[in-house]
């Protein structure tokens, strides 16, 4: 028989520049032995012989002495030994349930925690309450992880109940499981730190916490002040119902902009004609925004929500504000979008009499991904592989899908194969960073198959052992991937080379307005109407990773 030392155990023997990502030591006593020389087969047999009893020797070492020479081993050990803290960061983060740019209790746990493990915390970057930069490590290279931990409107929902059972009516949840992001980011933080220390490994790692995702804001701010300009490559993680990745472009464009109208009041019975409605110009740039997307091109996505439209009847409004998203495929096709509304506000304007102002909240390029740094992604992936599922937690998947009426499959339980990614409608504010450094992108599966993000029922399994094994898994994946770029020059290079050629003829430039800033104050006076309710419920239990 052939001794085989698979992936798990033969990292250690990989040294920076001599094997490939995907080769695997195979040793066989029986391999065909050149015998034109009776002294060489003789010496062929007998080195085989010694590498084979090394290999059986450490073909299933205790789980202390791989870590003593494999950095990958020491930061997997890392998170299994941690596996129960990294569970409490994502069940105390969905009880904060904090929507973007409010996220005070996330950020101050999460800031409390990388201090505590020896990261150098930085918070209010970009200019943002909510946003932390931890570093750790010294010198080259530098590799970033960037992950969201805000929350949905409307999503409250108690954890395990495949019923709708709202923690505080109408407060916010975690219906996509962002919580679970920052465990798996804080969970690889350590794992990664550790490695770093108990291996001497050179690298420095900077860790980017990017509030308000789901308005898709803070990390175009982050790359227009510079805060990316030194990495190296780059991470992201996000929650999902499998352990994969991809390559190539994944998601749209977008921009987010408020039209604010200004018009003036009169009593609306007596004598409306001497008021402007603000209100009637916004219902017109709604309307009049309707009938254009029939000469708009097929790919576009745009949508919006009249935010402010008046008091009450009787008074000719003033004030009014509608907001839209505007997304496309290509940065290019965006901006058209944009520069057509801006028209169409116009029009609006003009037909009541009323001004207008603008406010691009947020504007973000399409997420894509490098190829390399996805195949790096995908090694450690099959290296990783799923969680072991309990019968137990396919029943209560199975359950979740029957609340959100759609398929009850269950939870996977195989990895997904490398390939290239399909562009979807959706957005993220990471788009920015993909194309300006090497990027990869890792989804872990700590929610439900076939449960549509935002949906209450998606938030039924963020606080339970589902996500906790799913994290889990992430941490490694991500861990893993990161030392694999710190401990290979060769595989970096390369990285950054196929990433030239992929981003070749697009030139990155923000979509931000100059002097732009971010809007810190969105979502405060939603978030204050449950805040003092919701820390009923709030998990402060310790969490020290060791």
């Amino acid at each position: 028989m052939p001794a085989v030392l698979g992936r798990a155990s033969t990292e250690w023997l990989k040294t920076p520049g001599r094997c490939s990502r995907s080769e695997l030591l195979v040793l066989d006593e029986r391999a065909p032995v050149e015998t034109n020389s009776g002294e060489l087969a003789l010496m062929h047999r007998f080195v085989v012989c010694c590498a084979i009893g090394v290999v059986f020797a450490l073909a299933s070492p205790d789980k202390g002495t791989l870590a003593q020479v494999d950095p990958k081993a020491t930061a997997f050990a890392a998170v299994d030994r941690n596996s129960t803290e990294i569970g409490k960061v994502g069940d105390a983060i969905f009880s904060f349930a904090e929507l973007g740019m409010q996220e005070f209790e996330t950020a101050k746990l999460c800031a409390d925690i990388l201090a505590d493990m020896g990261y150098e915390v930085e918070t209010g970057l970009s200019g943002i309450p909510t946003a932390l930069l931890a570093t750790y490590g010294s010198g080259q290279p530098v590799i970033a992880i960037h992950v969201e931990y805000d929350a949905v409107p409307n999503g409250s929902q108690a954890a395990g109940v495949t019923e709708r059972k709202e923690l505080v009516a109408g407060a916010p949840g975690h219906a996509e499981g962002h919580n679970t992001n920052a465990a798996v980011w804080i969970g690889a933080a350590f794992a990664i730190k550790d490695a770093i220390e108990k291996h001497n490994l050179a690298g420095t790692i900077k860790l980017f916490s990017a509030p308000a995702e789901e308005q898709i804001i803070s990390r175009p701010y982050f790359v227009r002040d510079g805060h990316f300009t030194d990495v190296d490559a780059a991470f992201h993680a996000h929650v999902g119902s499998s352990l994969a990745t991809s390559y190539g472009v994944r998601q749209y464009a977008a921009m987010s902009v408020e039209y604010e109208f200004s018009g003036k009041t009169a009593h609306a019975g007596s004598s409306p004609w001497t008021g402007v409605s603000a209100v009637d110009a916004v219902k017109l740039m709604d309307l009049s925004w309707d009938v254009l997307r029939e000469h708009l091109p097929p790919t576009q996505r745009s949508h919006s929500v009249i935010t402010h439209g008046g008091i009450q009847p009787n008074v000719v409004p003033d004030y009014a504000k509608i907001w839209f998203y505007f997304r496309e495929s290509t940065y290019e096709g965006a901006r058209h979008l944009y520069e057509r509304a801006h028209q169409v506000a116009q029009g609006a304007a003009t037909m009541t009499g009323a001004t207008f102002e603008e406010h691009v909240l947020a504007a973000v390029w399409p997420t894509r991904d490098n190829r390399t740094v996805a195949e790096v992604v995908q090694s450690n992936i099959e290296l990783v592989g799923m969680p072991d599922w309990t019968a137990e937690e396919q029943a209560l998947a199975r359950r979740i899908q029957r609340a959100a009426e759609v398929e009850e499959s269950g939870l996977r339980t195989g990895t997904s194969s490398l390939s290239e990614a399909t562009q979807s409608t959706s957005s993220n504010d990471s788009g920015d960073i993909t194309w300006t450094v090497p990027h990869g992108r890792i989804t872990f599966p700590a929610n439900v198959p076939n449960v549509p993000f935002h949906h209450w029922a998606a938030a039924i399994a963020e606080a339970t052992s589902i996500a906790h094994k799913g994290s889990v898994a992430g941490a490694k994946v991500l861990a893993g991937a990161v030392i694999d770029l710190l401990t290979n020059p060769e595989l970096l290079l390369e990285a950054q080379e196929t990433f030239a050629q992929e981003v070749s003829g697009s030139a990155y430039r923000s979509l931000l307005p100059a002097g732009q800033e971010p809007p810190i104050d969105l979502n405060a006076e939603e978030m204050a109407k449950h805040r003092e309710l919701m820390k009923a419920h709030y998990q402060n239990l310790p969490i020290r990773f060791r």
